[in-house]
């Protein structure tokens, strides 16, 4: 590694040695926020990939990049029965990491102030790897994916992320202005900190950096570290995304928010379409819809993704294509992260006042509008709290509680009823709120 990268290399070690990130209080805890739960879990990313449950007991996850270890923390309740292992470039920051999973009684953990391009020294191969906001800082972000997919298990999924140039476009101008100004020299500091906000304070409210980029409720000295000092920090495109992907012999999967990305949406009618794009659309690749989707709406800051091992993806028919007999050798899972008391209160007052059931309100990641369905027939994924079903058995369950309300529904056939619990199978499958395998 040249002179160059080397000193940036400990640039940037110092920053988050000087200011640790995350800044969240080591007490805090993430038990109950279900949508960050199942961002982290093993459980979502493999069932995308296989449409396979899989079980986390025994798995071994790194989180790279773990600063202070709270998505270390995240990562251990979201997979339970996993081996948690930390690294991070920052020794401050693998200190408080350690305390962090201490405080909360995660026994199984380990952490290292260690280099990503260092984790074959490790001498461990990983299920998971969430390298999360880290990748964008590296010298060489190839190197980088290089070095996970080298301790990456045949089967396992890297979950990671990059800046991108259209969608962090102001942020990067800021640096690009306080560059200019000196202030990111070294690692930046307390000083350097102060200049940035007398700076933007000082400004008229309608100069273009400040009427996009500033927010001075959130601008506290964290943030302006990560955003406007960030040292290291750099945007690509998508095309230079998948460009490493290929240089890294990895395979993508998918956006973690795929539905936030579909490019159709962008459109007033998507069926109705001007020709060249009614043409041209259906057969452009997943690596083109994804491109044209950041020109035209560079909505995200980040490109965040699963990748893995090419040629590993397990064949499946999508489950709105199942025949009759596959549906009845269905077996049913709620998520895991669905799976909790609360949760299955809100059900039950929702099915006692009649209410429509809003699934989304727990993980709306993959959403773009608020999932709701009738809280009568979704009562017949109660059993699904106690554990996995078979389809045939939520079809039983869904004709018990017509023949209970007779008075306000019409007794069903069992076919019709078994019709009425696939499209709700399917419709929140979709989300992977519940998982069916065969």
């Amino acid at each position: 590694m040249d002179h160059e990268n080397l000193e940036l290399i400990e640039n940037i070690r110092q920053q988050f040695n000087n200011t640790p990130y995350p800044r969240i209080p080591l007490e805090q805890s993430p038990k109950d926020n279900s949508e960050l739960l199942y961002l982290h879990n093993l459980v979502t990313a493999y069932y995308f990939r296989n449409r396979k449950v899989i079980n986390t007991e025994g798995k071994v996850i790194l989180d790279a990049g773990c600063g202070t270890g709270y998505k270390s923390l995240v990562l251990a309740l979201a997979n339970p029965g996993a081996k948690i292992v930390g690294i991070d470039l920052s020794e401050e920051s693998v200190k408080l990491a350690e305390q962090r999973l201490q405080y909360h009684g995660v026994a199984n953990a380990e952490f290292y102030a260690l280099k990503i391009e260092d984790l074959p020294s490790l001498g461990l191969e990983f299920d998971y790897i969430n390298a999360d906001e880290v990748l964008y800082l590296l010298p060489d972000a190839v190197a980088g994916l290089q070095a996970m997919k080298s301790v990456l298990a045949p089967d396992g999924i890297i979950r990671t992320n990059l800046h991108s140039s259209n969608g962090r476009a102001g942020v990067f101008r800021a640096q690009a202005a306080f560059k200019a100004m000196g202030l990111m020299n070294g690692s930046p500091g307390e000083l350097e900190v102060e200049i940035v906000r007398e700076t933007m304070e000082a400004l008229q409210d309608e100069v273009g950096l400040k009427a996009f980029t500033w927010k001075a409720d959130r601008a506290d000295d964290a943030w302006i570290m990560v955003n406007y000092l960030f040292v290291g920090d750099k945007g690509c495109s998508i095309p230079e995304v998948f460009a490493m992907l290929r240089g890294a012999d990895l395979e993508f999967i998918s956006m973690v928010a795929w539905r936030r990305w579909e490019l159709m949406d962008l459109f007033k009618d998507p069926d109705d379409l001007p020709p060249f794009l009614a043409m041209s659309l259906p057969e452009a690749s997943v690596e083109e819809r994804l491109h044209l989707f950041d020109l035209l709406h560079p909505l995200h800051r980040l490109f965040d993704f699963w990748c893995g091992n090419p040629d590993r993806t397990q064949a499946f028919v999508p489950v709105a294509e199942w025949t009759e007999a596959q549906w009845r050798e269905a077996r049913v899972h709620l998520h895991p992260q669905l799976r909790t008391s609360q949760v299955r209160e809100d059900l039950m007052n929702c099915i006692d006042s009649q209410t429509p059931f809003e699934i989304s309100r727990y993980i709306i990641v993959p959403t773009l509008a608020p999932v709701a369905i009738n809280s009568t027939i979704a009562a017949c994924l109660l059993p699904l709290w106690d554990g996995p079903q078979s389809a045939v058995s939520l079809v039983e369950k869904w004709l018990q509680i017509r023949s209970e309300q007779a008075v306000n529904l019409q007794p069903a056939a069992q076919e019709t009823a078994f019709e009425e619990v696939k499209e709700l199978l399917i419709r929140v499958e979709v989300f992977l709120y519940v998982l069916l395998e065969r």
